[in-house]
């Protein structure tokens, strides 16, 4: 499968969480999200962004960091939000359930390369980097599973 990218500048953490919204307006069960970047870029911003607009509500969303996993009840589908920094092997991600969590619910996967060979081929993945402008973003989007190709285009990014 060839493999599609979309660059764009965010140019403020309101942008970031405008985008997530948008975002949980075109996700279903079975979607993943990969979320890499630095410590600060956004990755868990954008998250709570996602998470709070698909709850309909302002849900206390924290870092799952400690806890590595949060799970929300979302009207349309379960959304599992991960934070995989502090694992040290890909056999902790079952242990986790996240494997069967990519098939049934929306998953946030911050730290992903802690995933390897786990890592589901249909994901979407989103690298923010910092830029020198305080609050702006770089944004790659990047994806090969043809699921993401509507999608893509329903946000208008281009």
């Amino acid at each position: 499968m060839a493999r599609k990218q979309l660059a764009k500048t965010l140019i403020s953490p309101d942008e970031t969480a405008d985008l997530a919204a948008a975002f949980a307006s075109v996700l279903k069960a079975g979607d993943t999200i990969l979320l890499t970047g630095d410590i600060g870029a956004g990755k868990t911003h954008f998250s709570r962004s996602l998470i709070q607009h698909s709850l309909g509500y302002q849900e206390d969303v924290p870092s799952p960091t400690f806890t590595l996993v949060q799970t929300y009840d979302a009207p349309e589908h379960d959304i599992w939000h991960a934070d995989l920094y502090r694992l040290s092997s890909p056999d902790e991600v079952v242990e986790l359930g996240l494997t069967e969590a990519f098939e049934t619910a929306v998953c946030l996967i911050e730290w992903p390369d802690r995933l390897e060979e786990l890592a589901p081929e249909n994901a979407l993945s989103l690298s923010l980097k910092m830029t020198e402008t305080p609050g702006q973003r770089q944004l790659v989007i990047s994806w090969s599973a043809a699921k993401w190709d509507q999608k893509i285009k329903d946000l208008h990014l281009d």
